[in-house]
């Protein structure tokens, strides 16, 4: 069977080693993992006063022919497991988890169609993943609960069309995720494992609304009659947000979503699921980090290889700072808020980049080639330097 290549030995690599700098901290390396989806492999990074490396590299997935595409990643709360989506299945994606200690398999299910990003909830027993849905027809798709310590999915709660990023509050009481097609935001109840909210993002007809989306609302793209309350889908041609991420605030208090059509970030209150308002952002942007202070903002711009850093109180951007690689996509927050570690995919048979981001400074401290496609991406954690 295939399912042996999930338990191969995990590959060491030592890929495009970062000089020294003196200015870096003087005690602590920090260790991350990235997804690389045309490589099927996840690279370990450590990034400290030795610069950055990669510290291992695993083989994902059990296609010979064909790439898995490994895109999602999510490290548990506790450090002990890490898990990957990998989206290319046949036609359905499969959801693995790793131990860290030994990074080999261990487990799997299978999920829906290409399973993209997703997030673990904060006591680590269920993994929120959903499914892009890229290759299928503009359906409404929908996010996969997993119980990780069986690894059985336990629920695929419908959304919208083409939901992307997976995002929890830090209680673990709501979840958020975008659906590019429908211009949507639509807020999760963990507890009853059911949309509870949703909002049109659509410029000039913002809208929160409770429940989840009526069938005339998503897929049809304006095909379907206008239900009672007035929130038919957007045609093709009306979307003007096309979001690809949300993230709460660290209080709950805000989600901000990245616009990647309009170049835009919108801020939404929860409390009274109402508009707050929305800015000019970096050109694509396409992911959302928050420090864990809350002050920090951080957008990847996808179509202007850059990052963004803003100022999370008032939307003013502090600083956008260029990246070597184009195809700038996810970010993972170091939990002292020191660095943004940024995962850029690379173009044509380039390899893909992890970008240290001193969130001090505003400037890239590190740069660390990883395979080809880089894109989910999570801290692991820090330790002293060995």
């Amino acid at each position: 069977m295939l399912l042996a290549t999930l338990l191969a030995t995990s590959l060491v690599g030592a890929i495009a080693v970062t000089p020294p700098d003196s200015t870096l901290p003087a005690a602590m390396d920090y260790l991350v993992y990235v997804a690389s989806e045309s490589a099927d492999r996840v690279a370990l990074v450590r990034f400290g006063p030795g610069g950055g490396r990669v510290e291992e590299e695993v083989p994902v997935g059990m296609n010979l022919t064909d790439p898995d595409g490994p895109h999602g990643l999510g490290v548990s709360p506790d450090g002990r497991h890490w898990y990957v989506s990998t989206a290319h299945g046949s036609p359905y994606g499969f959801l693995y988890k790793y131990d860290t200690r030994t990074n080999t398999n261990a487990g799997l299910v299978m999920l829906g169609h290409f399973p993209a990003s997703l997030q673990l909830s904060p006591d680590g027993e269920l993994a929120y993943v959903v499914n892009f849905n890229l290759h299928g027809d503009m359906v409404p798709s929908s996010v996969s609960v997993v119980a990780t310590g069986e690894m059985v999915e336990v629920a695929r709660i419908e959304t919208c069309t083409m939901p992307h990023g997976s995002r929890l509050t830090t209680d673990g009481a709501r979840h958020y995720s975008t659906c590019m097609m429908d211009d949507m935001l639509v807020e999760i109840d963990t507890r009853t494992f059911a949309v509870s909210r949703h909002f049109r993002l659509t410029r000039g007809a913002e809208r929160g609304m409770t429940g989840a989306p009526s069938a005339a609302a998503v897929g049809g793209h304006g095909a379907h009659a206008m239900p009672a309350h007035g929130t038919a889908a957007p045609a093709a041609a009306d979307v003007t947000c096309s979001p690809t991420w949300a993230v709460p605030s660290p209080d709950g208090e805000r989600v901000w979503v990245a616009c990647n059509k309009s170049s835009e970030i919108v801020e939404i209150a929860t409390r009274d699921w109402s508009l707050v308002r929305r800015w000019a952002a970096g050109p694509g942007v396409y992911n959302l980090g928050v420090t864990h202070d809350g002050r920090r903002l951080i957008g990847t711009n996808k179509r202007g290889q850059s990052v963004s850093v803003y100022d999370a109180a008032s939307g003013k951007e502090l600083a956008r700072i260029p990246t070597r690689r184009k195809v700038v996509h996810g970010v993972a927050v170091s939990p002292d808020d020191r660095y943004a570690f940024i995962s850029v995919e690379g173009i044509g048979s380039e390899p893909g980049t992890v970008e240290v981001i001193d969130l001090q400074s505003l400037a890239s401290v590190a740069q660390v080639d990883v395979g080809q496609q880089a894109g989910g991406i999570d801290f692991l954690r820090s330790e002293p330097v060995r």
